[in-house]
């Protein structure tokens, strides 16, 4: 049986035109950039071409691209790096951020930093009267999300940006999950700083980015050899990379088909959740296109999950960011969603490649799965 793959805010599969550009530098280009012979000058303009390439789909200059390993180092290293230069104050955090923000700055409590969490309301959008409220006290940073990974909702992040450089603290956000699904511009944001990463948008693994405006001071990550500008030292991934820039490019050339191709996918499948009463969180507001987060009445997100992946359909829990939490989404319990509804979310999340067969096909299965579900319910009653 062939698995339908329906979990691409997760990770995505690896695009063969990708793969075609990384293969040179994984087997017979292995110079390392550094290096003054041939093949230490092919890596390093391999590498600030893909630099090119990822600025390029974000509204960048190249030299404001500082290469990571994931979007969670990024989003480690803008959270220590920016505060590390700047005098104790608060770090705020959206209530809906993914850990690798809000773990950060918690972190910083012990170093004498105070983290605190900004509300969204019951659509999944950050309370701006809150924000506002929270800024009167001295801030250093404040870190909203662009997309938020598991409703797919987005937030209004050059409002965001500019309230908080009002209030001369500085803007970060996680653009992980909105790169290659909407336009994406670093400077019409007004951010100072931004987090992507390659695996979601069909590069490959093991690679992010940290974009950053010219005029932060941010301490570096890594000390040692000086590459990435002295931020993070270390020997490039120069194959990852290279992917990284061939991903970027790929994404914003499809970006158009990508966006009418899943919204047609998300329509038809939430048309049939509705019919079979489910629970869309965030669905008035505006989202991915690609992304629905929903839930059925008394009916385990875990438990459904692991029965539409035996009946061949891969889709996540609303533990997702938190694979092995059996916790509830805490990015439900923000929004106010009651516990055991939360516990209950499942979320589908699409790419240009599946189709509406296998929307209908889902559909079929997803009803059978539930009604199975129910009627075990009401017999252990």
């Amino acid at each position: 049986m062939n698995t339908v793959y329906f979990d691409h805010n997760s990770t995505t599969a690896l695009r063969k035109e990708v793969l075609e550009t990384m293969l040179p530098f994984m087997i017979s280009q292995h110079g390392n950039p550094t290096s003054r012979h041939v093949f230490g000058r092919n890596a390093h303009e391999a590498v600030e071409n893909a630099r090119a390439q990822v600025a390029n789909a974000v509204g960048a200059q190249a030299n404001q691209i500082v290469f990571t390993a994931s979007g969670t180092e990024a989003n480690n290293f803008a959270v220590n790096g920016i505060t590390s230069n700047l005098a104790h104050g608060q770090i705020l955090t959206s209530a809906i951020e993914h850990p690798c923000v809000t773990r950060p700055a918690q972190a910083m409590q012990s170093r004498g930093w105070r983290a605190h969490s900004i509300h969204v309301d019951t659509y999944c959008k950050l309370d701006i009267h809150h924000l506002h409220n929270m800024l009167a006290a001295p801030t250093n940073l404040v870190s909203v999300m662009l997309a938020n990974n598991e409703t797919g909702v987005l937030q209004d992040i050059g409002q965001i940006a500019e309230l908080t450089r009002e209030h001369k603290a500085y803007m970060h956000t996680d653009a992980v999950q909105a790169l290659g699904k909407i336009p994406v511009d670093f400077a019409d944001l007004g951010v100072h700083a931004m987090t992507i990463s390659s695996h979601k948008i069909g590069g490959p693994l093991g690679v992010g980015a940290l974009v950053l405006d010219k005029r932060v001071d941010i301490y570096p990550l890594l000390h040692g050899g000086g590459q990435e500008k002295g931020l993070r030292s270390g020997t490039e991934n120069v194959p990852a990379i290279v992917g990284f820039g061939a991903a970027c490019e790929l994404a914003i050339k499809d970006l158009s088909h990508f966006s009418k191709q899943t919204e047609s996918l998300r329509k038809r499948l939430e048309t049939g959740l509705q019919e079979m009463n489910a629970s869309i969180f965030g669905k008035n507001a505006n989202r991915l296109p690609n992304t629905s987060f929903f839930a059925f009445d008394n009916i385990e997100g875990e438990t459904l999950v692991t029965a539409l992946d035996k009946a061949g359909f891969a889709v996540a829990s609303g533990s997702a960011c938190s694979s092995n939490s059996t916790e509830p989404s805490h990015v439900l319990l923000a929004m106010g969603v009651d516990s055991d509804m939360a516990r209950g979310a499942v979320r589908v999340s699409f790419n240009a490649e599946n189709t509406l067969a296998q929307v209908d096909a889902f559909l079929k299965t997803l009803k059978q799965e539930v009604n199975r579900l129910k009627q075990m319910t009401a017999i252990a009653a």
